[in-house]
């Protein structure tokens, strides 16, 4: 007996290489195709029967770095198949969504404590995307920006520019390089790409800032290159008087976080506010952030746990250093930004308060869930 022809293989559109996904696997199958299956790491997530040609799937990935592989079969037996490789996996409880905000009182009076143990000027932001509670300690003082801000380059470099750009491309090494190690120079190459001069491209970003409600966040130019969301009350606790510069609150560093978030589910202010971005390119940045290196700091008690994952973008000079980011659990997703200041030099306290607020947030999270 003949063995059954082969069909030719899927094309698939989600999940894409270089983006995070929350699960959702969708293409064109061949005709005559008869079923999709789904698997990772040679563990089968779904079988379905197809009626028709285009599929669209549920799947619960493993969290972190995955390849996906896609077979169609056929009716006689004849399957051909699809791997997509470079995706990072999320908990299908994080998919984005619109969720109201609202005080937790008791995880603000220990979100509160902690921030008053930093020897310094510090601050705070935490809130669940998927429940709403949340918390926040002088989140509205400003502080020197450092490299968080490189985040907002990413979101208006990829608005202007046409589709994700390849990783062997010009603008795609800089993003990577501005991201992932948290290069000045590529951060200034950014810029210039994205306006002519630093100062220009500053002056863009700015402008994005406005359109996505961050009132308090400025970018002055470019980087010095060395060598070697609303039911949660933010106030003005103690402001540091670091003189004029960029700089930007925990209340809008968690603000961009959520704007970007939301955007790779095509949702939110970011996607309306900024046609250029797309959802793809809110999972392309989510991607990046997937991939920093600069830990630990928000990921320095919660990152041991397997079934955690720490998106994040860190900032830092002499007197000020700050972490911000998504924190994805089982249970779902939530925002937290951490910042600090000492007029003589921070350190290694400031990285440890970072990691506890998180570790706070979570228990907290963790506990309203069950």
């Amino acid at each position: 007996m003949d063995a059954a022809p082969s069909l030719p293989p899927p094309a698939i559109e989600q999940p894409a290489p270089y983006q995070v996904s929350f699960g959702l696997v969708t293409g064109v199958a061949a005709p005559g195709t008869r079923r999709v299956v789904v698997t990772v790491r040679h563990r089968e997530l779904a079988d379905s029967a197809l009626r028709g040609r285009r599929f669209s799937l549920r799947v619960a990935l493993p969290l972190g770095d995955v390849a996906v592989r896609i077979t169609t079969i056929g009716l006689g037996g004849g399957r051909s198949s699809a791997v997509v490789r470079n995706v990072f996996g999320l908990p299908a409880a994080a998919r984005p969504r619109m969720v109201g905000a609202r005080n937790d009182p008791i995880l603000a009076r220990r979100l509160r404590h902690e921030l008053r143990r930093y020897p310094g000027t510090a601050s705070a932001y935490v809130q669940s995307l998927t429940g709403g509670a949340g918390a926040a300690w002088n989140a509205k003082a400003r502080f020197p920006a450092a490299s968080t801000l490189k985040l907002a380059i990413a979101v208006a470099v990829l608005a202007e520019h046409s589709g994700i750009p390849p990783p062997s491309s010009s603008v795609g090494s800089l993003l990577r390089e501005m991201i992932v190690p948290s290069d000045d120079a590529a951060a200034n190459a950014l810029l210039i790409w994205l306006a002519g001069s630093t100062s220009a491209g500053g002056s863009r970003v700015n402008g994005l800032m406005r359109s996505i409600g961050l009132r308090d966040s400025v970018m002055y130019g470019g980087y010095e290159v060395r060598r070697l969301s609303g039911g949660i009350p933010a106030r003005v606790e103690e402001q540091p008087a670091f003189g004029v510069g960029k700089h930007t609150t925990a209340r809008d560093l968690a603000a961009l976080h959520r704007a970007i978030w939301l955007a790779a589910g095509n949702q939110g202010i970011l996607r309306s506010a900024q046609a250029g971005f797309s959802a793809a390119d809110g999972r392309y940045l989510l991607w990046l952030l997937a991939h920093v290196r600069d830990t630990p700091k928000l990921d320095r008690f919660v990152g041991q746990d397997r079934d955690v994952a720490v998106l994040h973008k860190a900032g830092w000079i002499t007197a000020a250093r700050h972490d911000s980011g998504l924190v994805f659990w089982r249970g779902g997703v939530f925002v937290v930004a951490v910042m600090t200041w000492r007029q003589d030099g921070v350190g290694p306290s400031s990285d440890v308060l970072a990691g506890r607020c998180a570790r706070l947030a979570l228990a907290s999270f963790r506990r309203q869930r069950r």
